[in-house]
């Protein structure tokens, strides 16, 4: 199942249109290394110059305007850039011929640019149409001078393009219509920073099979938790309040959505409304510098070193920091419409070389969009790689990152240029999009050339966490990616809500139960990977919670604020609520069934992801597509019921028995004689067995001693709506069967979950166990 974030209520400067076809774009030189133009804006040594250095291989001209604060100032000194070769622009500026100028503190900057489409002219002021040929030309360049345009490689920025005091997209844009706005005042500039000293900590090196991922948004993490100060709440140095909090649920990796600067500060100016928002942050507007949204710190470095810091915290408490990143699109979209090529939205990339950082179609007017959201990043283009990977060295050199997981990674893995240079990519006979995990050149590969991945057995190295889907073409890739890569096992969720919920209205293969359950050999064993490169989740933040997959019999996108209402969202949930509509079920039917899927998530074989929130039953009352919504719904809430309390304990218990037991957490894939698979009656699951669909109980036994485990364990899934009664196998000599947890109604509570030592006795080989509809048996040999 492919699932998609629809940004359609943003305002003008996120809309788009898809648009198909091919399109040029000359190759860039390839450069096979992090950091090799050095671009971005720096102080040397002493501090006494500014080296400023941007690309632009189609540029004929670049100014670069320099500022002594942000928003609506107009600029103190204009230099001009010489090229420096190889597509680079640069010019150094002293840092006295600054003061001289009036900066006497901060300095922020940004760009203007000419080129073929509108080339220089001395007769051009801010807001002029001199030099004006076109807005886009046949070779898809769309320089426009009135457009000030943030540099790509800014450590800071100094406010989202919408904020507060300007909700008029219009100024960004190019066309007729736009065109002559002067953007200068309005536009986000770059912060020149000096290097931090704040530490991060020392990285983690445990294994990525012994991780518990905890996915979560910065600002909801902590927003209304009043055990965080008012002025914390809801930022980076609130989030690395909580480190405490998540190393208690035994989580041991953070994964936060986009923290990369994204079009927010929008998102209060309408208040308890969905107007303008964008709470997710998937439109990347500058791929180096932390959100500013998200620091109680907001003076220029102050995102920086709280980042940091937060990271430190969460080192400090043995926790991984994982972060979402966003190299399929960008912030600036595509064409507002599908049949006027000339008006588009021009901060930054566009403005400064647009053929080299997207992907044009045929006629070089159009974008290439496999996103939904925005025209394609022209992911092949060496250049562009390069920021791609000097933007994830930073990240995790200067902002201690642990790992990252690759939005719509399929992107990534285009071996697609421009579509009219086909001579240099051969590969796209279809056009624009053709996933090639096999071509040494595409981003994936990239990445993995340049930086070291983890090895199995733990160390230095990065986690790399691929999303292998996006939208078209052969860009549904799970199980695709190569040797390196972990990815988001969307099967794993799918079949598994499916054998839990659609009983009887889908055919169940037990067989994808036993996949799902041992690491997914089908679709990661052939390409040279093992159980843990799988990443096992039920539910993520692009659907429904936990909850709402056990709570809800659909998606109800149009309720009211703060839950609503939210637009786009899949219609493949495989949600049902355990028959309470229908009067044959009710709440407590629900938490069994929840529980049965967090114990999927924890019991098997693979890294497990949980959405933050899962620890208490969070719910969005069946909003599957919350992206726009900075809200207290979408928040995390720590003010529980009995019952959340309850669920919080079994979540807590169960993180922790997976911890405890080696046997749970495999480097390779299973043997035959490390797990054996059995009928309820106690044979011997055969080929019979398997094969036939009508069966929906499956019980398995792991053998503890092979992986040096102090206990074997017997689970039983029992997926018939009534009991089924379990025979069991033998114990390993000398051992009997216990009880750990059984998920059935019965056993709702505050111990659903036993601590170790409260295990209650079964017996030994050839005992019976009657085990609920739907729900989930764990017996351990003591």
């Amino acid at each position: 199942m492919k699932q998609f974030r629809h940004l359609v209520r943003l305002p003008r400067l996120c809309r788009y249109v898809l648009a198909a076809g091919l399109a040029l774009a000359p190759l860039a030189p390839a450069v096979a290394a992090i950091d090799s133009m050095n671009l971005g804006a720096s102080y040397d040594a002493q501090k006494a110059n500014i080296s400023f250095r941007v690309y632009s291989a189609h540029a004929t001209r670049i100014a670069l305007y320099l500022y002594g604060s942000g928003y609506g100032a107009q600029e103190s000194a204009v230099y001009t850039l010489s090229q420096a070769g190889n597509g680079v622009w640069s010019v150094s500026v002293p840092v006295s011929a600054l003061q001289s100028a009036g900066i006497s503190g901060t300095v922020y900057y940004g760009y203007r640019a000419w080129g073929p489409n509108w080339p220089y002219s001395a007769s051009w002021s801010k807001g002029s149409a001199a030099g004006f040929v076109s807005d886009v030309d046949a070779s898809g360049n769309r320089f426009n001078p009135n457009k000030l345009l943030l540099d790509p490689y800014a450590l800071e920025i100094s406010q989202d393009p919408l904020n507060a005091s300007n909700q008029n997209g219009n100024v960004f844009a190019s066309g007729a219509s736009y065109r002559n706005l002067d953007s200068g005042s309005y536009a986000p500039k770059g912060i020149v920073l000096s290097p931090s000293t704040q530490s991060t900590g020392s990285k983690p090196t445990r294994a990525q099979k012994d991780d518990v991922i905890y996915e979560v948004n910065v600002r909801g993490f902590t927003k209304q938790d009043p055990s965080i100060a008012a002025s914390y709440q809801g930022t980076y140095r609130g989030a690395g309040l909580k480190a405490s909090y998540l190393a208690s649920l035994g989580v041991t990796a953070v994964e936060f959505l986009p923290v990369q600067e994204t079009q927010n500060d929008a998102n209060d100016v309408v208040p308890n409304s969905d107007a303008n928002q964008n709470y997710w942050g998937y439109m990347t507007e500058d791929y180096f510098a932390p959100d500013r949204r998200y620091a109680s710190d907001q003076t220029p470095g102050g995102p920086t070193k709280e980042f940091q810091a937060m990271v430190q915290a969460f080192h400090n408490a043995g926790i991984k920091v994982y972060v979402d990143v966003v190299y399929n699109h960008t912030g600036e979209g595509g064409t507002w419409t599908s049949s006027d090529p000339t008006t588009a939205t021009i901060w930054s990339w566009r403005g400064l070389d647009n053929a080299t950082y997207y992907e044009l179609t045929s006629g070089n007017q159009y974008y290439y969009d496999n996103t939904g959201v925005g025209g394609n990043y022209n992911t092949y283009n060496p250049v562009a790689q390069n920021l791609i990977v000097d933007s994830l060295a930073y990240w995790s050199n200067t902002l201690g990152v642990d790992g990252f997981r690759f939005d719509l990674a399929s992107v990534l893995g285009n071996s697609c240029l421009n579509g009219a240079a086909q001579s240099a990519a051969p590969n796209c006979p279809n056009g624009g999009y053709n996933f090639d995990a096999a071509d040494a050149n595409v981003a994936i590969n990239r990445i993995l050339k340049e930086f070291t991945v983890r090895p199995a057995g733990g160390g230095s190295g990065l986690d790399l966490y691929a999303e292998p889907w996006a939208i078209g073409g052969n860009s549904y890739q799970l199980g695709g990616f190569p040797q390196g890569w972990s990815e988001w096992n969307g099967l794993f969720r799918d079949s598994l809500r499916q054998a839990q919920n659609e009983l009887g209205s889908m055919t169940i293969q037990i067989t994808q139960d036993a996949n799902d359950f041992t690491g997914s050999s089908n679709l990661f064993q052939a390409s040279g990977r093992a159980p843990w490169n799988s990443t096992n989740f039920i539910d993520v933040h692009d659907g429904m919670t936990l909850k709402d997959v056990y709570s809800c019999n659909g998606a109800n996108n149009s309720q009211a604020w703060p839950y609503g209402p939210s637009d786009g969202g899949t219609s493949s949930n495989y949600s049902w609520d355990q028959g309470m509509s229908a009067g044959t079920g009710g709440a407590v039917d629900q938490r069994r069934a929840a529980r049965t899927g967090m114990a999927f998530e924890m019991l098997s074989a693979g890294t497990p992801l949980m959405q933050g929130g899962d620890e208490y039953l969070r719910t969005l009352q069946c909003n599957n597509n919350a992206y726009n919504l900075d809200s207290s719904a979408n928040w995390l809430n720590y003010s529980w019921s009995n019952d959340q309390s309850n669920f919080y304990n079994f979540a807590q218990r169960l993180i922790a028995f997976r911890k405890a037991h080696p046997a749970l957490r495999p480097a390779s894939w299973y043997t035959a004689s490390q797990v054996a698979w059995y009928q309820p009656s106690g044979a011997a699951a055969d080929s019979s067995y398997w094969n036939n669909t009508s069966n929906y109980a499956i019980a398995y036994t792991v053998n503890g001693a092979s992986f040096g485990d102090a206990n074997s364990m017997y689970v039983a899934y029992n997926g018939w709506s009534g009991s089924v009664t379990f025979t069991l196998p033998p114990p390993p000599t000398g051992t009997q069967w216990y009880r750990v947890t059984d998920t059935c109604d019965w056993n709702d509570g505050a111990n659903t979950f036993v601590t170790p030592g409260n295990e209650t006795l079964i017996g030994g080989g050839g005992a019976t166990y009657g085990q609920c509809g739907q729900s989930l048996l764990l017996l351990i040999s003591k």
